[in-house]
């Protein structure tokens, strides 16, 4: 008996552990006004530490942010992006309702190529230099395409050949010629991670993609 008691306050240990671990295995940016709707951000492969500026940035428009590691949500398909929209509905600061998608390079492609298939969770997507070389049949890609998407991608981008320009401009082709709501910014002179804190930090670029980011959400999900 006393066996079986310390076997099962061990096994509850465990859970409790595991519990807290999935609860905080993302960071929260709370809107100013004390609660917001979601917007779901996928880092890219470097991790979230190099997005809290951004997420922080976004969340001050007014919007709660829930900033996950994109490392997380490959390999899962899709399971990763979809719990990490179930986790960010029940944070401290969210207001019901569908999420907003923002990702960027890894969590970019990850939310462009899963989220957008999901229109009962997601009102839209803003996919920032995404990963795009593992989209191998463009025309099924675009068939599943049930949310609006706001891409951006840099003309210099060669980053591990994973986020080219000519890629994202034969997705919004695709997408155009489907009738599918799939608008496409690019930015020359413009490398990957340009983003404030980036690797190629690019402020004329960065300011402008903010910007239809701050519009676009508004879109999605009011002010």
């Amino acid at each position: 008996m006393i066996v079986f008691s310390r076997l099962a306050s061990a096994i509850g240990i465990l859970i409790c552990i595991t519990a807290a671990s999935a609860a905080h295995a993302q960071q929260e940016f709370p809107p100013p006004q004390g609660k917001g709707r979601v917007v779901v951000v996928g880092s890219g492969l470097t991790g979230p530490a190099a997005y809290t500026t951004v997420s922080g940035q976004i969340a001050q428009l007014g919007y709660d942010v829930v900033l996950f590691d994109g490392n997380s949500m490959k390999g899962t398909h899709g399971d990763g992006v979809k719990t990490a929209i179930q986790q960010a509905q029940q944070m401290p600061h969210a207001l019901p309702g569908k999420v907003a998608l923002v990702g960027f390079s890894l969590g970019g492609g990850m939310i462009l190529f899963y989220g957008t298939q999901w229109p009962d969770l997601v009102a839209g997507a803003i996919a920032w230099y995404p990963a795009t070389t593992f989209i191998h049949d463009v025309p099924g890609f675009v068939s599943r395409l049930k949310v609006p998407v706001l891409m951006f991608a840099g003309e210099n981008d060669t980053y591990r050949s994973c986020c080219l320009v000519d890629k994202a401009r034969a997705l919004a082709a695709a997408a155009t010629a489907a009738g599918r709501p799939f608008e496409l910014i690019t930015y020359p002179n413009t490398d990957h991670d340009f983003i404030e804190g980036g690797s190629h930090f690019n402020p004329q670029s960065y300011s402008d993609a903010l910007r239809r980011t701050t519009d676009k959400l508004k879109e999605y999900l009011g002010s």
